[in-house]
């Protein structure tokens, strides 16, 4: 209970410290509206006869866990970890993932949602208030995640395009009977009642063709765009509808919506795992899935699956925890929702393989081949693989219809939970504008619109060539990892690791385990460099179908993807070290003190 006394105490001091503090760090002489621009005040907090809408939290503390289980938890769980762990030595791959989940995944989700929880500020303002010399990586974050929401979305037009496909007396990837089939498409479930045929040289399966020849219909080469697929445009319009409806009441439509859009795809990945392991070869896929070779670990690429598959699928440095954590009341207990979050979050990827595995072993066997030559990641994964499985099943269009309802279901939150955090980070910079009236919902439409009229770009026949220039500059491992990098020397060389495992204390009423204060000092920047600099040294640019080389423009591009978001933390650094007076040293100093109004820990009380 002296934690609790500590807290209400703490009321009575804030104004002292508020005054202590401000007469020593401004010690160095400037103008008032100089002082005011150098401690960065949040303009939150400046009075106005104007009445403004409250910030608001979470209702309760499952719509929290619900949201960041939403946002972790996606579609790179289903197809993206389960092929990196069959491609990089089966069991074996577990061992660089631990060591990357415990030595950068856990420690940098705590730090962002505690520094959520602790300065109730999203991703820009949280940054200004603890070190302001770093905001840039607020921006820089917040661009990343614009750029995830306007292509991760397209995945979504094509689920909805399957989901529609589904309603049919017979699945349209089930046969070879349709207008857009060729010759070569051969039906391999055939095999079973009529031994007598032979596979034909070349034969591609209904399911590949439906998905390239109806679906996206794509053109030979980036320089054909095509015209644009009114399905899928239509299909892509309908997810933005959803999305902002799911949005744009703020946390109280989104905290509503995860009760659903969270729980459902477990619901289905159970029936589909239960269903894949009742088929013939799915002992031989999951043994591909989980046999050990160790001589795989002296690969380095292993290692640097495993820390980028980390920064992927915990969705940590985009400012997204950040932002659902500042909803939390200040006596949350963040630090077991991040353990218990980032467990599940691991759990259901390795769970995922088994559904996974179990279908691609049956598809090797099925179609008489290797498994090896089955097994992708990617859309091709989730658009070929399951549906196949799926066509399998007794009722197909009743399993289909619940499958795809799961894909939507999983890229729906983690996109509205992303355009959640975005709204967030823009709306704290300008409170007082944002929460008058319907401003927020407007200004949400307006993004809203934009994406969407960009992303038809990626609905046209030609399309999927901006999708994957999209795919792999926008949301880059190294962008990601350089903020992690910057993230923990800000943390923890900066502000102090001592400092915020303080405020966690403060916050949770005990003291977490210090691993945490070393991680965030030592071993996360340590980790994240090694996988940066070996990023850097085996960077290959991006091939399509890792044969069609893109056009000198469309590498520009895609460094345009990368740098606009990467550059925003130097150049803001130079911005903000140019506007401000004094010596450089005196400059630093202002630029590296955090706002003196945030709430004391019981350490910080002590001397007073």
């Amino acid at each position: 209970m002296i934690w609790l006394q500590a807290n209400s105490f703490k009321s009575g001091f804030l104004n002292f410290r508020t005054t202590s503090a401000s007469i020593s760090d401004m010690a160095i002489q400037y103008d008032p509206e100089m002082q005011f621009k150098l401690t960065y005040a949040d303009p939150g907090i400046i009075k106005t006869e104007q009445k403004t809408q409250e910030r608001g939290q979470w209702s309760s503390k499952v719509e929290f866990l619900l949201a960041v289980a939403g946002q972790i938890i996606g579609l790179g769980n289903v197809w993206r970890f389960p092929y990196l762990c069959y491609k990089n030595g089966g069991g074996v791959f577990f061992i660089p993932y631990v060591v990357f989940l415990f030595g950068c995944g856990i420690p940098l989700f705590l730090l962002e949602i505690s520094l959520g929880q602790y300065t109730s500020q999203g991703s820009i303002t949280c940054w200004r208030r603890i070190c302001p010399l770093f905001e840039g990586m607020g921006y820089g974050s917040q661009v990343v995640v614009l750029y995830s929401s306007i292509y991760y979305i397209i995945i979504l037009a094509w689920a909805f395009f399957y989901l529609f496909s589904s309603f049919s007396s017979q699945l349209p990837w089930a046969s070879c009977s349709n207008a857009w089939n060729t010759e070569s498409c051969f039906e391999f479930d055939r095999l079973d009642s009529f031994s007598n045929l032979s596979i034909p040289q070349n034969a591609t399966s209904p399911v590949k063709e439906f998905w390239e020849r109806r679906v996206l219909n794509i053109t030979g080469s980036m320089y054909e765009l095509g015209s644009v697929r009114w399905e899928l445009a239509l299909c892509l319009l309908l997810a933005w509808v959803i999305c902002y409806f799911c949005v744009w009441n703020g946390v109280k439509s989104t905290g509503k919506v995860v009760y659903f859009t969270a729980t459902f795809p477990y619901v289905m990945l159970l029936v589909l795992l239960v269903r894949g392991l009742t088929l013939p070869g799915a002992i031989d896929g999951i043994v591909f899935y989980l046999y050990p070779d160790p001589t795989r670990l002296a690969d380095p690429q292993v290692w640097m699956d495993a820390g980028t598959q980390i920064f992927y699928s915990y969705a940590i440095c985009i400012g997204c925890l950040t932002a659902l954590g500042s909803y939390n009341k200040y006596n949350n207990n963040c630090y077991k929702d991040c353990v218990y979050l980032c467990m599940l979050n691991s759990g259901t990827s390795f769970v995922a393989g088994f559904a996974i595995f179990s279908v691609l072993g049956f598809m090797a066997y099925e179609q008489g081949t290797d498994i090896s030559t089955v097994a992708e990641s990617g859309p091709g994964l989730a658009f070929i693989a399951y549906p196949r499985a799926v066509a399998m099943m007794p009722i197909p269009q009743l399993w289909a219809i619940c499958f795809f309802i799961m894909i939507i279901l999983l890229g729906l939150d983690s996109e509205f939970v992303g355009l959640e955090a975005l709204m967030t980070a823009i709306t704290d910079m300008y409170p007082q504008f944002f929460l008058m009236g319907h401003r927020r919902k407007f200004f949400l439409l307006l993004i809203c619109i934009g994406s969407f009229f960009i992303g038809l770009v990626m609905v046209t026949e030609g399309g999927l060539y901006i999708f994957q220039l999209f795919d792999y500059y926008a949301c880059s491992g190294m962008t990601l990892l350089l903020f992690a990098i910057l993230q923990s020397v800000c943390v923890g060389w900066i502000y102090g690791a001592d400092r915020l495992y303080n405020n966690i204390a403060d916050m949770i009423g005990y003291q977490p385990l210090p691993i945490a204060k070393y991680c965030w000092k030592y071993i996360t920047p340590v980790l994240c460099s090694g996988t940066f600099i070996f990023s850097l040294v085996k960077f290959t640019p991006l091939k399509f179908n890792n044969t069609f080389e893109y056009p000198w423009w469309g590498y520009a591009i895609g460094w345009w993807f990368t740098l606009s978001s990467t550059l925003m933390v130097p150049l803001w650094m130079i911005y903000v070290l140019l506007r401000s007076r004094g010596s450089l040293k005196e400059r630093l100093h202002v630029l590296c003190t955090p706002a003196s109004d945030l709430p004391l820990s019981m350490t910080q009380m002590a001397p007073l």
